[in-house]
């Protein structure tokens, strides 16, 4: 914790919510994490393709993880506060009381996962309409955005649909929580909900689909009152929620990011001077940030708008103000390694002779592949085995969610040598699909040069490698492994009037750890 003679550093607090669990981080002006705390949360998975969590879960776990890390800490010196989350769908009645999203009338699971893939038939009716807002999804809706998800409540349950208050995106159920102002962020109503930052929502659009109830009390349900992510929203933190977190009353609280925004902005804008890169002294619509955890999620910028066949936005200020956004993905990353890893026969060996050795699985999986590489660069030990990814679907630039996955090379061998394979084969096979992705979106008109990397996966070196050498470009790791919450401490730090722009903050709190460039064998 840090010492008396610090006494005038001022700190942020960035709250993650990811997908199985809450973290929270203390942040200087300068971008570092002082300290660090993380919580599971509990997630449901009652039947195939649907996941559920529960909003006061969540918030209990942000409570929690916020209390330790400011533990000790003079609380003058703490100044704002920024949530980022996944974009999981919250359902509330009109007393702000939890609903069930499940057909077993379970009210505290009132969250419907990102991940969720219930609404399959939705999502297809949807896209089928061709309405205009579409073209800023890349032409075709996914089934993890929001409006197939209120529709299928709508059609499935119609008791709930009826006492329904709100909807928020979770990352703004955070801000409304903290404050008790039911603003929500550009962020998520451009990228998850077809608002745009020009004309507002469409009419048309949720007509035609079916929801003109949102319609008729002005949106009142699902926002009508928009804020720039990093503005501070109300009057900052409410007596209760600053109680429950351990927070002085009426800090700056700002409109907060989706989970994997808040790690864009916390590794795209940082100062690259001295590395060599291509992108130095180039705009930062030259670089593509990468967000790797149990999914992954492309971040370009742009100064004018871009469509990219297959590739979410362009979302105009979601992510950098005043840029343009394209967004690229791919529904099982870090989640997939793991299933193919975990699922194989040898997994029990590995799991023993990695605990013996006392290093992780991925760690001891990659020195077990420097052993049988020999002399050549270990990429050309899957030269007969190839995987297809897609076994959670396509996101980018496919837009297929019926897509399955696929081996293929496969012998009767059973060794920790053949998941060590399939496990290499596994890493290429998603770098394969960033690289499809960049493809694509540089065909339609992005210049990217230089990645840059963070989130879970971007610890393997394996993995960050492979990106390297598969897309041909450098690839550059934060200082700060947490860049999700650097992200979240950076909209803080706005909030509170501490740095003039997102831009100004990014620049001073963004840092570069390392680069790896792609060895070109």
């Amino acid at each position: 914790m840090p010492s008396e003679k610090h006494t005038a550093v001022k700190y942020y607090i960035g709250v993650d919510v990811g997908s199985a669990s809450v973290r929270a981080a203390l942040v200087d002006g300068a971008g570092m994490v002082v300290a660090h705390a993380e919580q599971p949360i509990q997630v449901w998975e009652p039947r195939p393709d649907h996941y559920e969590q529960s909003s006061a879960d969540i918030w209990a776990a942000c409570c929690s993880v916020t209390k330790e890390v400011v533990r000790g800490v003079d609380a003058s010196q703490i100044r704002g506060l920024g949530f980022d989350a996944t974009c999981s769908l919250v359902v509330v009645d009109k007393q702000f009381q939890p609903l069930a999203v499940n057909c077993e009338g379970q009210s505290h699971r009132n969250v419907i996962m990102w991940m969720d893939h219930r609404a399959a038939s939705q999502v297809k009716r949807i896209n089928a309409t061709q309405h205009r807002v579409l073209s800023y999804v890349g032409g075709a809706m996914s089934v993890e955005m929001q409006p197939p998800k209120l529709l299928w409540i709508k059609e499935n349950l119609p008791e709930s649909w009826e006492k329904v208050g709100y909807f928020f995106d979770l990352p703004d159920f955070l801000s409304w929580k903290a404050t008790g102002v039911t603003a929500r962020s550009l962020c998520t109503v451009v990228c998850k909900w077809t608002y745009t930052s020009d004309r507002g929502w469409d009419d048309s659009f949720w007509n035609m689909i079916g929801l003109e109830d949102l319609v008729k009390d002005k949106y009142e349900k699902i926002g009508n009152h928009v804020l720039s992510p990093g503005e501070a929203v109300g009057k900052g933190l409410t007596a209760g929620a600053a109680e429950e977190l351990g927070l002085p009353e009426g800090i700056a609280v700002a409109a907060s990011l989706i989970d994997a925004h808040a790690g864009g902005l916390g590794v795209i804008g940082a100062d690259v001077k001295g590395h060599n890169l291509p992108c130095e002294n180039q705009p930062i619509t030259s670089r593509v940030a990468m967000i790797c955890g149990t999914s992954s999620c492309h971040m370009g910028v742009s100064e004018t708008p871009i469509f990219v066949p297959g590739v979410w936005g362009p979302y105009f200020s979601a992510m950098v103000p005043g840029l343009w956004l394209n967004e690229g993905g791919q529904s099982a990353t870090g989640k997939l390694i793991d299933h193919v890893v975990r699922g194989h026969v040898a997994f029990p060996e590995l799991e023993a002779k990695a605990e013996a050795s006392a290093q992780s699985i991925y760690t001891y999986l990659n020195s077990h592949l420097d052993l049988i590489k020999k002399s050549l660069p270990v990429g050309f030990l899957t030269v007969d085995l190839h995987v297809w990814p897609d076994f959670h679907g396509n996101r980018s630039p496919l837009t297929d969610l019926t897509l399955k996955g696929m081996v293929v090379g496969l012998t009767l061998s059973r060794g920790l040598d053949e998941l060590a394979l399939i496990y290499l084969a596994t890493i290429q096979a998603i770098a394969l699909g960033t690289r499809h992705i960049l493809e694509a979106m540089q065909a339609a008109g992005h210049e990217i040069t230089t990645l840059f990397l963070c989130g879970g996966l971007s610890k393997n070196p394996l993995f960050v490698q492979m990106h390297a050498d598969i897309t041909g470009k450098p690839v550059v790791l934060s200082k700060e492994v947490e860049s999700v919450l650097v992200g979240a401490a950076i909209l803080g730090a706005c909030a509170s009037g501490d740095f003039a722009s997102i831009q100004e903050a990014m620049a001073k709190m963004g840092k570069i750890g390392k680069v790896v460039q792609p060895n070109h064998e």
